[in-house]
């Protein structure tokens, strides 16, 4: 008789997921001698492999419902009976992984001495009814149950893997958390928030968010900002995806041109299944982006290719997108889509948890034989579907006999593969991990009895997982140990699936990500490696809303579409953008100019008027020239002193108005050179106090002709203001104001050396700072207040009789003087830099030039060439 005892006593069991498997399930009866369990019917039609041990591991596997009649397979009455279900062929290397591992440990003399591990495998069809059943029947039976009893097995359970779907995860969680065991699922959470509250799971794959946080790294590094996504409805990753992924894609430029989710019922004949199908196909492969992004689980090849198989009769070309995969998705397929094309694959990009080759792992695949390993309960069907052959009961005609010498390394990569894929990596990396606390846990307790060890383990399993939470040890598969979330600590590796013409691919690592780490380089990838769709021959594809602006434009949004979708302008006057696709031209650092291309910020050039730039050098010449012409003219009116023609016209005013436009002319030099302080001091206050003196001296001669006219009329009381003291008196009263100004404005705001950044975007130009703008200007002012009173009083005494012509002479040179210095003002602002120097000496030299041309070259061509006009009786005879 077997006893049944109360679940105080555990058996130590791997759960996992997701293989189409199917055969009767074996048939056991519990007797209790005391407490009988109830005799029942079998909860569930599941698959059962049990190898005994003295710590017993337990694996649910999922069965997928392809019946054969629904996809019209079925070829012979015996087939019909025999092959209800389809074998999800790569699903039962997991199993084979989990087998070699505890194999692997229990005759390692270095782990768990004097322990035997054992395990059990259920099967739940991918459904959540026969997920939960498959838990009871777990924890209370093996054909029937009763709550909290437990028949037949009388192992201990320590731990439970689970997988590779994350909801049938969650499913078996909602039992089994209950009772505190271990549970390892070998796929990754969709989000930390989504797992039960216990600290008790554990994930072999980091979670989503982290995949996703390398395939951003991955698109970023390609380029690739435009962008699909196909995705597999599980759990809830479509809120995932809209509240986590979405944002942190736009984030770093990444669009989306479609977000489409796989039909679940793909295999219905309903005709608007159908109908959508084809929609969603047109809507992926008619879409400009050359870059898909497929979410899902281990089955979504299997569903995609289902999927892509409807494309058989249309004229859409499936090959002309690049896949990126999630760790999650690997290649699944049911037996009759063996021949179906995978080409749709060439090219593709996926992430896959690090991992390496087990030694010993595919010799053990290749050495499985149905006749020899009778305890694998999976292996007949999957002998007979894999190799489509059968073991007769009795003779049948027309089929093929399965003789056992079939060899697995022959089957095509698309039905069975033996080398470990990264899902079945997981598992052996579980198993290890689970031993290896157990291992620790087991010396913790070293000091008791091994009876004691055994009641303690009962009684207090959940202690496993401190042990667990702080395991970190090396194995053959490299460091192993777990974070605070109970995710193991890894990164990926960056997978390119080649695929051959005779339908067999190969995995190619060419990069690993670390999205958590803190280096600057979270991706290391070897793109040579990379083979891509043959539609790029071998070219990196590209993958954006448009192309790139160039250096020199900027992104402009275009109304109404996605912000990956952009026009190209370029960049204002003044800024420049050095990168491709800049959102916005900026200015180039102080003492910098953008080129022509506005591209490239260039250093400019210290500028000024200096002597040896040709508009200086012209200047300079300019000003010699006239100052020896006023030198000339000086000296001609001191050698013809006593002439009527010099003593006429007030010898002193015109001896000071030769000396002030000499000195007008010289300090125009002051203006040319590198402006020092002194020079910036003395160049504006010296040009507007000698020019006030010689425009005083105009208005002298001008006041002094006007009195002396009506002092000749009979009786008049003016003969008492003509002489010397009125035009010394006019000449230092306009001296002085003009000082006051120039005096107050050196006080308060002098003029001073300074750089000009902003005048000219090319050059430096280095100048006089007025100080004060408004002194300036007052300075200006008064000038030309003096030159137009001059210019009013020559014109209204134009008439007078005269007979060297002074009057006239006086209202040309100051008509000339006014007219350059009006047409100064507008030009001295419109010009920049140098120029805008060389145009106020320009102003000082042609005033200057008009005064002595228009007052002193007349009276020098009398003096010189008609002498005999310079005699008294001229004047004489002028005046009567």
């Amino acid at each position: 008789m077997e006893k049944c005892s109360f679940m105080g006593r555990f058996s130590f069991m791997i759960i996992i997921f997701r293989l189409l498997v199917l055969v009767p399930p074996p048939k056991s009866i519990c007797r209790v001698p005391v407490l009988k369990c109830p005799r029942t019917q079998p909860i569930s039609n599941l698959l059962k492999y049990y190898y005994s041990g003295d710590q017993l591991l337990g694996g649910i596997f999922s069965q997928s419902f392809i019946y054969m009649n629904i996809l019209e397979f079925r070829r012979h009455p015996f087939q019909d009976m025999l092959l209800d279900h389809i074998l999800l062929t790569q699903s039962y290397q997991h199993i084979l992984a989990l087998v070699f591992a505890v194999k692997e440990i229990n005759q390692s003399p270095l782990i768990l001495p004097n322990i035997t591990f054992g395990f059990n495998i259920y099967n739940d069809y991918f459904s959540p009814k026969h997920t939960y059943k498959a838990s009871m029947e777990l924890l209370f039976a093996s054909d029937a149950f009763i709550a909290n009893y437990k028949c037949h097995l009388q192992n201990n359970l320590i731990a439970i893997i689970e997988g590779p779907s994350s909801v049938a995860f969650l499913d078996m969680a909602t039992i089994m958390t209950p009772y505190k065991f271990v549970q390892v699922a070998y796929s990754s959470a969709l989000e930390i928030k989504t797992q039960p509250p216990s600290h008790f799971f554990y994930w072999m794959f980091p979670n989503t968010i982290s995949q996703y946080k390398g395939l951003l790294q991955l698109l970023l590094h390609f380029g690739w900002t435009w962008i699909g996504v196909f995705f597999l409805n599980i759990g809830n990753i479509a809120d995932i995806l809209w509240r986590n992924i979405l944002p942190m894609f736009s984030q770093k430029g990444v669009c989306f041109e479609f977000i489409e989710k796989i039909p679940n019922g793909f295999l219905s004949e309903d005709e608007k299944t159908v109908q959508r199908s084809h929609a969603i196909l047109k809507t992926v492969f008619n879409s400009t982006t050359n870059v898909v992004l497929l979410h899902g689980e281990f089955q979504s090849i299997l569903n995609l290719r289902f999927l892509l198989n409807m494309l058989e009769f249309s004229n859409i070309d499936y090959g002309t997108k690049v896949w990126v995969m999630t760790a999650d998705v690997d290649f699944s397929s049911v037996l009759f889509q063996r021949s179906w094309d995978i080409n749709f694959m060439h090219g593709t990009l996926s992430l896959s948890v690090q991992s390496m080759e087990i030694s010993g792992f595919q010799n053990f695949v290749q050495m499985r034989n149905p006749t020899l390993d009778k305890e694998d309960s999976f292996l007949k069907d999957f002998w007979q579907q894999t190799f489509n052959c059968i073991f007769p009961v009795s003779s049948i005609e027309d089929e093929t006999i399965c003789t056992g010498e079939e060899k697995l390394e022959k089957l095509p990569m698309t039905v069975f593969e033996t080398s470990m894929t990264a899902h079945s990596y997981s598992v052996y990396t579980a198993v290890n991990a689970i031993a290896h606390a157990l291992h620790v846990l087991y010396s913790f307790q070293g000091q008791q009895r091994s009876v004691r060890k055994q009641k303690f383990l009962n009684q207090e399993s959940w202690k496993l997982h401190h042990f667990l939470q702080s395991i970190s040890f090396n194995s053959s598969t490299g460091e192993i140990s777990f974070d605070n979330n109970g995710e193991i600590v890894a990164g990926f590796d960056v997978i390119n699936w080649i695929i051959f013409p005779n339908q067999t691919f190969l995995r190619v690592k060419v990069g690993r990500i670390d999205p958590e780490t803190l280096s600057d380089k979270p991706l290391i990838i070897s793109e040579e490696k990379i083979i891509w769709p043959n539609r790029f021959n071998q070219e990196r594809p590209l993958s954006v809303c448009n192309q790139k602006c160039h250096s020199g434009y900027r992104k402009t949004k275009i109304e109404g579409k996605l912000f990956c979708c952009y026009e190209c302008t370029p960049c204002p006057k003044g800024k420049i953008s050095d990168q491709t696709d800049m959102d916005d031209c900026f200015q180039c650092p102080e003492g910098q100019y953008p080129n022509n291309d506005q591209d490239l910020c260039i250093p400019k050039h210290v500028t000024y008027l200096s002597y040896g730039d040709l508009l200086g050098a012209g200047l300079v010449t300019s000003v010699l020239v006239l100052s020896f012409s006023t030198i000339f003219v000086l000296g001609i009116f001191l050698k013809y002193h006593n002439t009527p023609i010099i003593k006429a016209n007030n010898r002193s005013l015109s001896y000071t108005l030769l000396i002030s436009l000499l000195l007008s002319f010289l300090c125009s030099l002051l203006f040319i050179g590198r402006p020092m302080k002194m020079t910036c001091l003395l160049r504006q206050t010296a040009f507007g106090i000698i020019f006030s003196v010689a425009v005083s001296c105009m208005l002298a001669k001008t006041i002094t002709v006007v009195l002396a006219f009506m002092a000749t009329k009979p009786g008049s009381q003016m003969r008492t203001w003509v002489g010397k003291r009125l035009s010394l008196f006019i000449v230092l009263s306009c001296c002085l104001i003009q000082s006051t100004f120039c005096t107050v404005w050196l006080g308060t705001s002098p003029p001073f050396p300074d750089f000009d950044m902003l005048s000219i975007s090319s050059e430096i130009i280095i100048e006089c700072n007025e100080g004060s703008v408004a002194m300036f200007y007052s300075v200006l002012g008064f000038m030309g207040f003096l030159a137009f009173v001059s210019f009013i009083a020559a014109f209204l005494a134009r008439k007078l009789p005269d007979t060297f012509q002074e009057t006239k002479s006086i209202t040309f040179s100051m008509l000339v003087f006014c007219s350059v210095w009006l047409s100064f003002v507008p030009a001295y602002i419109s010009t920049k830099g140098k120029y805008t120097i060389a145009v106020e000496i320009f102003a000082i030299l042609a005033s200057s030039a008009g005064l002595l041309a228009f007052i002193f070259f007349p009276k020098c061509y009398i003096i010189i060439i008609r002498p005999d006009l310079n005699k008294r009786e001229q004047l004489t005879k002028r005046v009567n």
